[in-house]
């Protein structure tokens, strides 16, 4: 049961993405759905973000058919439909089961989990001035559906009923689990409350999917709107790849003859590691974390006060006493102290290496008489000097090791080895995409021949697409109603290079593409019954991705698709002593900015947000926590999306650092194996206990599992070269 829309934390939409009629005969109450669509005047065949998806592969989404004009009464059919079948399994007059109410549960929705497939494909890859006017329009009625579901009052009877009952203790566990996760999210999400606090908890879901679409859409709107355009006697430093994707990026915006820096990490991190113009990379940086934070109509500051104050009364009608607590309850970390504690072990170690890191740069600025102090801007900058310095490492020489296709081959190569899967291009026009950047691969056992999924890849970054780097499931693995096969995504910024040039990225990024390609693979290895089993914990999601990166340093893949662009020959072994070397270079600088958002973060969720002042509060608790100059956040408030944009992250960004625990001890474990990372023990475990079981177990005892024990803080300290000061057992 996965749900497919996320206003808030509390939308618990009972809608989900599959796509086939149940066989054999109901099973349970049936709504007449094309009666409920009739009520809104919408025939659901014809309207493209309802009808049943066809074509290969068990059908795929009609990306290509998208008619903004048929998304509003297409969404407003697919609430009156997932409502009708609510309504069919909460009046049941039989007596709850699992089968006639969490599996009847399971099965609603289908319509409504396939139009928000395309829902996201338009508000994060493709998003328009006529979406986002939808979207805002849309966003408190969507809050209400979700409502609607969580409080009705028949329905949660009847799970509870079932939650309770003799029958619950002869279940497998992973029904166990399913009943318990379905009724936890009732419960934590407004289904207990009652009269005045039931409605006041709907209201602020209501306003709080407002605000969240509009904190979202402003940053957008910065991103797009602020673009640093250069001459061309101001591309001192630049690489040849990184002049001419800035070429192609203004021309696409009609500014031929310059050279554009887009507002997103992608285009600001390289211009400031390497452009020699400081007042240009000052310029630059400002507009970056200024985002959301300029005081005009998309300053998003007045919004996040209103955010936490609503978010802190909603779950004070729950009972808890801060919005940390109650997101907390059923994540790893179960606590706020628990989460804090393990951040703060780390921060000073982060910390006091930050200062080496800025001593060293500073006087390398003062060997070359650069007559500066050493600022934010400058950081990336005098850090690359200083990588080279000390370990004759040009992140340049690097990127020409680093094209985007050879490491998609990489990534395809590590999956075959670990998870015995095969990826093969489908030919071209045979499966609908959105955009035509966007190509579409077949997953396949390699012994077996089996189809497993699909995995499209949007690699680019253009106008109307978010920023960052993410997954998407457009399809989850299930087998209790018909085998459904996966379809997931894999989507990136990297800055495009002109027809014919390579795409050539930097280390960071390269691990970037690996993380991502572990969400993708941790879908493709699902291999639960139940829709709802392949959700997740927040704290314990990131861990399957960050694993993954371990293996792009990985001897094969260096040998085999490390290769220079225009030589072909492999990545020299100097080459690869030197990046191995330094690999906790400017830790300080990645662990600081990392955990400075995720302290925030808990710090605006356990503090009394009544008449809070976004701006002063983020300064001065930096100020307390000692947070160095010479580097900001790496999400400031106004533009920190994973925390205000939606409720996905939300009191729960240190999960990134949690899963990094796991992440150590795990790499320890491969490190260690006969075979290293390539063990074929090790990885059938990794793969039966960490990935395919998906939230099927309780995410502690899958890693006890796998490792024979719980994750040990001591591997990450050693991982980042931090002084390990506790003795492990």
């Amino acid at each position: 049961m996965r749900p497919i829309f996320s206003l808030t934390a509390s939308a618990f939409v009972l809608a989900f993405s599959a796509h086939a009629e149940t066989g054999g005969g109901a099973k349970w109450p049936q709504a007449d759905l094309a009666a409920a669509a009739a009520t809104v005047e919408v025939d659901p065949a014809a309207n493209v973000f309802l009808a049943e998806w066809k074509g290969p592969f068990g059908g795929v989404p009609a990306f290509d058919k998208m008619d903004l004009s048929q998304l509003k009464p297409g969404l407003e059919a697919g609430m009156a439909m997932n409502l009708a079948e609510i309504d069919a399994i909460a009046d049941n007059p039989a007596p709850a089961t699992f089968e006639n109410t969490i599996l009847a549960l399971e099965d609603s929705g289908r319509a409504l989990g396939d139009l928000f497939t395309y829902y996201g494909i338009l508000s994060s890859n493709m998003s328009t001035p006529e979406f986002r006017d939808i979207q805002q329009e849309m966003a408190p009625k969507l809050a209400e559906f979700n409502s609607k579901i969580t409080q009705n009052e028949k329905l949660f009877a009847r799970i509870k009923a079932v939650h309770d009952s003799a029958a619950m203790k002869k279940m497998r566990p992973d029904q166990k689990r399913l009943v318990w996760l379905v009724y936890n999210g009732f419960a934590m999400n407004g289904a207990t409350l009652e009269g005045e606090d039931k409605a006041r908890y709907a209201e602020i879901s209501q306003r709080l999917a407002e605000l969240y679409t509009k904190f979202a859409n402003n940053v957008l709107h910065d991103e797009e709107s602020y673009v640093t355009y250069l001459s061309e006697d101001q591309l001192g430093g630049l690489s040849q790849s990184l002049v001419a994707a800035a070429r192609a990026a203004a021309e696409d915006r009609g500014q031929k003859g310059k050279y554009a820096i887009t507002n997103t990490r992608s285009s600001m991190d390289p211009f400031l590691t390497f452009s020699t113009n400081r007042e240009l990379r000052e310029q630059v940086w400002r507009t970056y974390y200024n985002r959301g934070d300029n005081g005009d109509e998309w300053d998003n500051n007045a919004i996040i006060t209103e955010i936490l104050q609503l978010r802190d009364e909603r779950v004070g009608l729950l009972g808890y006493d801060n919005y940390a607590a109650w997101r907390l309850s059923d994540r790893m970390a179960k606590t706020p102290e628990r989460a804090m504690d393990l951040m703060m072990g780390v921060w000073p170690a982060a910390v006091a290496r930050v200062k080496e890191e800025v001593a060293d740069m500073q006087a390398l600025a003062d060997e070359e008489g650069a007559g500066i102090t050493i600022e934010p801007w400058d950081y990336r900058f005098y850090a690359e000097k200083v990588r080279k310095a000390k370990y004759d490492l040009n992140s340049e020489e690097v990127k020409q090791y680093l094209e985007l296709g050879k490491l998609r081959e990489a990534m395809f190569y590590v999956a075959g080895e670990l998870f015995n899967f095969e990826f093969t291009p489908v030919p071209a026009g045979s499966t609908p995409v959105y955009q035509e950047d966007v190509k579409v691969y077949e997953v396949k056992d390699r012994t077996s021949g089996e189809h497993i999924g699909l995995w499209y890849l949007d690699p680019f970054a253009r106008p109307g697409k978010r920023s960052g780097a993410w997954a998407n499931s457009y399809r989850s693995h299930e087998t209790f109603n018909g085998l459904k096969t996966v379809l997931v995504s894999n989507n990136s910024n990297f800055v495009k290079g002109a027809p014919g040039e390579p795409v050539l990225i930097s280390w960071d990024d390269a691990k970037t593409y690996f993380h991502e390609f572990g969400h993708a693979l941790h879908s493709l290895a699902s291999n639960v019954d139940y829709p709802t089993l392949n959700g997740g914990v927040r704290d314990y999601t990131e861990f399957q991705s960050q694993l993954l990166e371990r293996w792009l340093p990985t001897d094969p893949v260096i040998e085999r698709f490390l290769v220079h662009y225009e030589t072909g020959e492999p990545m020299p072994k100097e080459l690869v002593a030197k990046i191995k070397a330094a690999s906790n270079f400017n830790q300080g600088f990645e662990t600081t900015e990392y955990l400075a958002s995720a302290l925030m973060d808990m710090k605006y969720h356990t503090v009394d947000p009544t008449g809070l002042d976004p701006d002063r509060f983020e300064r001065e608790e930096l100020e307390k926590l000692g947070m160095p100059k010479e580097l900001p956040m790496r999400h400031r408030s106004p533009q920190f999306g994973h925390i205000f944009s939606g409720e996905g992250y939300s009191a729960g960004y240190y999960g990134y650092m949690w899963a990094d625990v796991l992440t150590a001890d795990a790499a320890e474990a491969f490190a260690r194996a006969p075979g290293g990372f390539y063990d074929k023990k090790t990885a059938r475990k990794l793969v039966d206990y960490l990935f395919a079981p998906r939230n099927s177990i309780e995410p502690g005892a899958a890693y006890r599992k796998f490792r024979g024990r719980d994750a040990r803080v001591e591997a990450l300290m050693r991982d980042r070269g931090f002084p390990v000061t506790r003795r492990e057992d």
